[in-house]
C-alpha cells in the first residue's frame, strides 16, 4: 500500500446508495440490500469491509509467493462475518484460505503465516482511532 488512502463517499437520491471514489481515480458505489431498504446497487459496507480484507490477503499472498518462486497456481479467500451469530462483545470474522499448486507443508504454513500479517489483517487487529469531525 502506498502513501495516504484518500477516500470519499457522497451520499445521492437513490436510499443508501453511496458513490464512493479514491484519490487514485476509482470509483465505485455500495448500498444496502432491499430488504433493508436500499436498491441493492452495489456491496454493503460489511461486504467491502470483508472485501479489503479478502483482496489484500489474495495481493500479499500473490507478492510473496513470486518473489519466493513458489508455485502458487492461485488461491481462493473466503471470508464471513459472524459466521455464528453477532458475538456478546465485538465482532469474529472467519478467513479460509485454498492454495492451489505444487506447494509443500513449510510452504503453506508459511503463506498461512503471512495471511495473518497483511497490511489489513493488521489494521483490522491493531487499535484504530477514528477522528470524527464535522467539514
Amino acid at each position: 500500500m502506498s502513501g495516504t488512502a484518500r477516500v470519499s463517499a457522497v451520499l445521492d437520491d437513490t436510499p443508501y446508495r453511496v458513490m464512493i471514489s479514491d484519490d487514485l481515480g476509482h470509483l465505485w458505489e455500495a448500498d444496502e440490500p432491499a430488504d433493508l431498504g436500499g436498491a441493492n446497487v452495489g456491496p454493503a459496507p460489511d461486504r467491502l469491509l470483508l472485501g479489503s480484507l479478502a483482496a489484500c490477503t489474495a495481493i500479499t499472498l500473490k507478492m510473496v509467493a513470486a518473489r519466493k518462486a513458489w508455485p502458487l497456481a492461485g488461491l481462493r479467500v473466503e471470508l464471513a462475518l459472524n459466521p455464528e451469530g453477532k458475538p456478546a462483545a465485538g465482532s469474529d470474522i472467519t478467513l479460509q484460505l485454498v492454495l492451489e499448486g505444487d506447494l509443500d507443508e513449510v510452504q503453506r504454513a508459511e503463506l498461512l503465516r503471512i495471511a495473518t500479517r497483511c497490511p489489513m489483517h493488521r489494521l483490522l487487529t491493531g487499535e484504530v482511532r477514528i477522528h470524527t469531525r464535522l467539514g
